[in-house]
């Protein structure tokens, strides 16, 4: 599998992120966010969904979203396989002595492309959690990334068929034959769905938790972390295992990012309760003080903002230990630039929304 740049970043003018030689987190970042941009107007050319659901699903798609899980796919993806040096040597012959047209030799970049395919499938599952949460039904919010929830900017009934394709898509994308994208790899493909499959369905097993919570005057730690593990955690652990698979990440270093992803995942949750405390419905652009308003059960509420602080930082290192450890004992299959996953975990822990 090579690594070069692709027939739709080379056509719109900006470089992909694989293609980024990594000098800063910002830089990263804006590579991911313009192929992301990008991918989702293709998808929904690809999709032909009728108005107003298109318009629906393009609004809630293309807001101020942080993004952090299809940033953690890539991150994941450059960190494993910037450093395969099998890999990089294929390349570097393969741009030395292979005259071709750019579109032959695109043809053949799935891993890239895979992790293209990943990281829309993780930004759709969220972004439609976030769509049925937002619903009366759910918690009732009229404010999401900054603007009016899709129930107010349009309906309840086409805001609930939003999230509904949006969920699908999030499947139909890691294989479909959409223009700009190399043809799926099938063994690739079928690594993702078993990763991706069942966390989709903790994420929602843990929304039911947390619902289920709220009526609990005195949840305990354990129970609470139980419930975070999956509606939180389970979908950061699918986009940190996808990013990897797409590199070709050994048993070793799926292990490490699982791990990883499993701190960061609780320590996400955490620090997004201390967060909803300490700032303002401006900063966060959603509404500020909604789990107290909601009487959610929080680790604020289980141990106050300093407490919860310190646990939140605690988780962020022990990810980083447990990736560093993989990148520092395996330099051979991970490579010396692993700095895209680990200035991600310093990102994550310095965000303010």
């Amino acid at each position: 599998m090579t690594v070069s740049l692709t027939s739709s970043a080379t056509s719109s003018g900006f470089t992909p992120f694989n293609a980024v030689s990594f000098q800063s987190t910002e830089q990263f970042h804006g590579a991911v966010r313009a192929q992301l941009a990008q991918d989702i107007e293709v998808l929904f050319a690809y999709a032909k969904l009728p108005s107003p659901l298109v318009d629906a699903c393009r609004y809630v798609m293309t807001g101020q979203g942080k993004l952090v899980r299809p940033l953690i796919v890539a991150s994941a993806f450059a960190s494993i396989n910037s450093g395969n040096s099998e890999r990089t040597d294929e390349r570097n012959d393969h741009i030395d002595t292979l005259n071709a047209d750019l579109d032959s030799l695109l043809e053949n970049d799935s891993d890239y492309d895979m992790s293209r395919r990943a990281a829309l499938a993780v930004e759709l599952l969220h972004t439609y959690s976030l769509v049925h949460d937002d619903l009366p039904c759910m918690d009732d919010d009229e404010l999401r990334r900054g603007q009016p929830t899709a129930h107010i900017a349009f309906d309840e009934a086409t805001a609930l068929l939003a999230g509904d394709v949006l969920q699908t898509l999030a499947f139909e994308v890691l294989t479909a034959e959409m223009p700009t994208f190399a043809p799926f790899d099938a063994d690739i493909a079928s690594q993702l769905l078993a990763i991706f499959a069942p966390r989709a369905r903790r994420m929602v097993s843990g929304q039911m938790l947390d619902l289920n919570a709220e009526a609990s005057t005195n949840i305990a730690q354990n129970d609470l972390e139980a419930i975070h593990r999956d509606k939180t955690g389970a979908l950061i652990e699918a986009a940190m295992l996808m990013g990897g698979v797409c590199a070709g990440a050994t048993a070793p270093q799926r292990m490490a990012l699982q791990e990883c992803a499993q701190h960061i995942g609780l320590a996400f949750q955490v620090q997004d309760d201390v967060l909803d405390v300490t700032m303002s419905t401006d900063t966060l652009g959603k509404p500020a003080g909604s789990d107290e308003k909601l009487d959610k059960s929080t680790y604020v509420k289980l141990m106050g903002v300093d407490d919860a602080t310190s646990y939140a930082q605690s988780l962020f290192n022990d990810g980083r230990a447990a990736i560093s450890r993989e990148l520092s004992s395996n330099q051979d299959n991970i490579g010396k630039n692993n700095d895209a996953l680990l200035s991600l975990i310093e990102w994550l822990w310095s965000r303010k929304k």
